[in-house]
């Protein structure tokens, strides 16, 4: 656990001097972006080439290279070709795993990182590959230690995508609280790629200046994990007509029942976990660090409804998920959809308040 904690320190501060260079124009030779938030990436990397291209000079000094097909040899001559009318070039790398190339490609392209020229910014994107650095290549390794800087895009905290996703409701002319910036974190996910489109359509849809919880219900998308929240806590409550339109909704959006049932046994997973809080008399805050949450609101809403249910229950609960998934990978002739409906239904009659 520590070891993982001063991972992430060490990947925020790394980000933090990247995101200083940028602003006071003291840009590197090479970087490694990788990372889920997709959105920040993309935002920083047209900040680097408004800060290194004058305007009109795009098509002569940025360069983007598809990784797959790269030789050593294309990237070589890319980097020697001088910048025109422009102090530095900046060159774009997608999806080309340095640490998986052949031995002699690697050995080649260890020898361009270590060698960059002053004029030159070499930017390595990891966007369907993923990095992962290998220690027991060491010269490729040290090149990258030496001469780079690995930065990682990672999900946001839930104060500062709060205070994004305020941002971007100001621009549109309107305004939304904290609690309802959480419920929309928890609605659509924690991606800004997803939550920027959803909050155009709400901008859009919302009559008021304030945002409400009604608008966001109008209009927004819910991720799977929403809708099997709301499913589950239906079937907590013994709702049983609001859980089953719940679920027909999950498949009107094409949501495959082996899907369903891996978000349902995840949140069982998690129900377990809050209803053990509960016993230890812990809070909502050791449930989130425990699973990673980002938002308070999954977390509060999940302590509320342990107090509902036996230890007994949940864990029950979880097996029969882990048992209705074995069924339906294999078990021959087995219908998956009658599987899921089966588990709701027992789920549903063996549920009992605390």
């Amino acid at each position: 656990m520590a070891t993982k904690r001063n991972d992430k320190s060490a990947a925020q501060a790394v980000y933090r001097k990247f995101k200083k260079d940028l602003s006071q124009g003291t840009i590197g030779s090479l970087y490694i972006f990788h990372g889920e938030e997709a959105y920040l990436r993309d935002y920083y990397l047209d900040q680097m080439k408004a800060k290194l291209i004058p305007g009109g000079m795009e098509s002569f000094n940025y360069h983007l290279l598809p990784g797959k097909g790269l030789t050593a040899q294309r990237l070589g001559e890319t980097v020697d070709a001088l910048p025109m009318m422009s102090p530095r070039t900046l060159i774009v790398v997608n999806d080309y795993d340095l640490f998986k190339a052949p031995e002699g490609e690697r050995t080649a392209m260890t020898k361009i990182l270590s060698d960059l020229p002053e004029y030159c910014c070499l930017v390595f994107v990891y966007d369907t590959v993923l990095y992962k650095s290998d220690a027991r290549m060491r010269k490729l390794a040290g090149a990258i230690q030496e001469k780079g800087q690995v930065v990682q895009f990672a999900r946001q905290q839930q104060g500062d995508l709060v205070d994004w996703i305020g941002r971007r409701f100001r621009a549109l002319g309107h305004e939304i609280d904290t609690a309802d910036a959480q419920y929309l974190i928890f609605l659509c996910g924690d991606l800004m790629n997803g939550l920027i489109s959803e909050i155009g359509k709400i901008g859009a849809f919302a009559k008021n200046r304030r945002v409400t919880r009604q608008d966001i219900d109008a209009v927004a998308i819910p991720v799977i994990d929403a809708k099997v929240f709301e499913m589950t806590d239906a079937l907590g409550r013994r709702q049983m007509d609001q859980a089953f339109a719940t679920l027909g909704d999950l498949f009107q959006l094409r949501q495959e029942p082996i899907m369903i049932l891996a978000v349902l046994g995840k949140h069982f997973r998690q129900l377990y976990t809050a209803r053990v809080a509960l016993e230890a008399r812990q809070s909502s805050r050791w449930l989130m660090e425990l699973w990673g949450m980002r938002s308070t609101y999954p977390a509060d809403k999940l302590m509320d409804m342990a107090r509902r249910h036996g230890l007994d229950w949940c864990r029950t609960a979880m097996r029969r998920c882990a048992e209705t998934d074995l069924a339906m990978k294999s078990v021959a002739g087995a219908d998956p959809n009658d599987l899921l409906v089966s588990l709701m239904l027992e789920l549903a009659a063996g549920g009992r308040a605390c």
